[in-house]
């Protein structure tokens, strides 16, 4: 029962459509704090993190005093453990507040759950005290301006005889490093000498104010602004040696970017969520019914009732996915799946998701009028948000991969991209 009242307390994403929430009581209890402080500390703010473009500064402290940052520590290290699923439906939730916010913690989360999976034995505890009694938050710096996206990593880190490695090289795309406690940067010892890529990745905490890290602060995209995802350089960066974070060989984990490609749907369920929510006041309110249509509000138009329902029901599907996919991650954690069975439906999740985002925050628009597109409204940051963030990696390609797995049963391989 109380579980129930929890539920109930939710602010429903749009009207009745979704299904009620199913979680955990420790986890539902964390979800409705999360919700209120989204509601009061987030959302009013997101117009403006995205007019400026820079780190979303006062919601991340926010999201610390909720105690949602360090929900993925284990039992074992006296966390809550929180499952795959609360992840997404957090994710899902912060989208709809802002989706720069669920960026930045989709990241730090990601890491969290990543590191105590491959980390040394020595370092769960560390990392285990840092989010739970700190209440870090951890930023990314992997991605390198290469000719090609795979191409070999070109940051260097060269270990030293007390078990720190000086870092060299340039890093882009780094969400969540701008304003992070610490980064958690990838570089490769080429001393490894390996095969094997993942034997010579190197991973480790810096952090931001250490000596040689440069912020530069430069991001400057069509959306995702207040991710403030720049460029960072590291020279001769000295790092510390009780924060290795990863085994070589151990990272990254199997499962680690069918994850990313999880959160990412999540993040596009709720931009298309805040993009309908916020429409559906503006068309009560202020949108002028068309002649045709002979009724007094635009609201009983039939023609916006019926695409209202449409794209509503295309995010229900793309959530219900979503959340089907952030359990069967639970399950491969178990080992009762293999890793084809959690990727073909994870790229499901991530192109429904992408197709029903930008659907909804395109045709928003239709519904509300040409009144809606005057810049003091801010319609289109949803937009500019689920079309960046859709360019990530092309769902194109994962269309190709779900029809090889059906026409050919292929499997897909692991790498960073698969």
């Amino acid at each position: 029962m109380a579980q129930m009242n929890v539920a109930a307390s939710l602010r429903p994403f749009l009207g009745a459509a979704f299904p009620p929430v199913e979680l955990p009581e420790q986890e539902m209890a964390l979800l409705a704090d999360l919700q209120r402080i989204l509601d009061t500390d987030v959302e009013p703010g997101a117009t403006e993190v995205d007019r400026v473009g820079r780190y979303p500064t006062a919601a991340v402290a926010s999201l610390k005093r909720s105690g949602v940052l360090a929900s993925a520590v284990p039992k074992r290290f006296g966390g809550l453990g929180a499952s795959n699923r609360f992840s997404a439906e957090a994710q899902v939730r912060m989208a709809a507040a802002d989706s720069a916010v669920a960026q930045v913690f989709k990241v730090h989360d990601e890491l969290a759950r990543e590191m105590f999976q491959y980390c040394p034995v020595e370092f769960g505890p560390h990392l285990a005290r840092l989010l739970l009694h700190e209440n870090v938050v951890i930023g990314l710096a992997v991605a390198e301006n290469r000719s090609r996206v795979d191409a070999p990593m070109q940051t260097t880190a060269v270990e030293q005889p007390d078990g720190s490695f000086v870092v060299n090289g340039t890093k882009i795309y780094t969400t969540g490093a701008a304003e992070a406690d610490y980064i958690a940067l990838w570089a490769f010892d080429t001393a490894a000498g390996a095969e094997d890529f993942r034997l010579g990745l190197r991973l480790n905490l810096i952090p931001p104010t250490a000596p040689g890290v440069t912020v530069h602060r430069d991001w400057d995209a069509l959306g995702q602004r207040g991710t403030d995802s720049g460029t960072v350089t590291f020279d001769d960066v000295r790092t510390d040696p009780k924060l290795r974070a990863n085994v070589p060989g151990r990272s990254p984990s199997l499962h680690g970017p069918l994850r990313y490609q999880i959160g990412f749907a999540a993040d596009m369920v709720g931009i298309g969520i805040a993009a309908l929510r916020q429409a559906v006041p503006f068309v009560k309110e202020t949108s002028r019914p068309w002649p045709s249509a002979d009724v007094a509000s635009a609201s009983d138009d039939a023609l916006v009732r019926r695409l209202t329902g449409e794209l509503t029901a295309d995010l229900v599907a793309a959530y219900a996915l979503t959340m089907a996919c952030a359990d069967l991650l639970d399950r491969f954690e178990r080992s009762t799946l293999t890793r084809t069975e959690l990727a073909i439906p994870a790229y499901a999740a991530r192109t429904t998701a992408t197709r029903a985002a930008l659907r909804a925050t395109n045709e928003i628009f239709q519904l509300m009028g040409t009144r809606s597109t005057r810049r003091v409204n801010g319609f289109d940051r949803h937009w500019r948000n689920a079309r960046t963030l859709s360019l990530h990696d092309p769902i194109d390609w994962k269309y190709v991969e779900i029809g090889d797995n059906v026409l050919n049963d292929w499997d897909p391989p692991f790498s960073p991209y698969t």
